[in-house]
């Protein structure tokens, strides 16, 4: 029996290892003109979207930083990220590396050869909700 694992599977699972790293996300695709992810505008003006599946249609809304290569049982990933500006860069891309390499070999048997992380943007940490501000109506008239 042969087992054929899909590139969205492999971005699927990716995408999955690097949401659970705190500080760190996976970054929207680099635009470039006349592209949308992997969809040229020519493609997008022959496209029936009816025969997208749903993995189809949520790349086609939100392309990202993930390339995978794949020559037989071997997968290469090069994946960009956002930290959280005061992370520790190298140590949340060494953990995202190990998370990828980890993930893809485990859940699908592949041989990873390489997991090649850039950084592309920092971001700032989420803010804390502000406090609610104190009444004025408690004063002397």
């Amino acid at each position: 029996m042969e087992l054929e694992i899909s590139k969205s599977v492999l971005t699927d699972i990716a995408a999955s290892a690097l949401s659970r790293i705190e500080g760190l996300e996976l970054a929207a695709a680099s635009s470039r003109p006349g592209t949308l992810g992997n969809l040229s505008v020519r493609d997008l003006k022959d496209l029936n979207v009816s025969s997208l599946n749903m993995s189809e249609l949520a790349q086609a809304r939100r392309p990202r930083a993930l390339k995978i290569t794949r020559e037989g049982n071997t997968v290469t990933l090069d994946v960009g990220v956002n930290i959280e500006y005061g992370r520790n860069l190298v140590a949340l891309g060494q953990q995202a590396g190990r998370a990828l390499q980890e993930n893809i070999e485990l859940m699908t048997g592949l041989k990873v050869a390489a997991v090649n992380v850039v950084v592309q943007t920092l971001t700032l940490p989420p803010q804390a909700a502000p406090a609610p501000a104190a009444s004025s109506s408690a004063g002397p008239a």
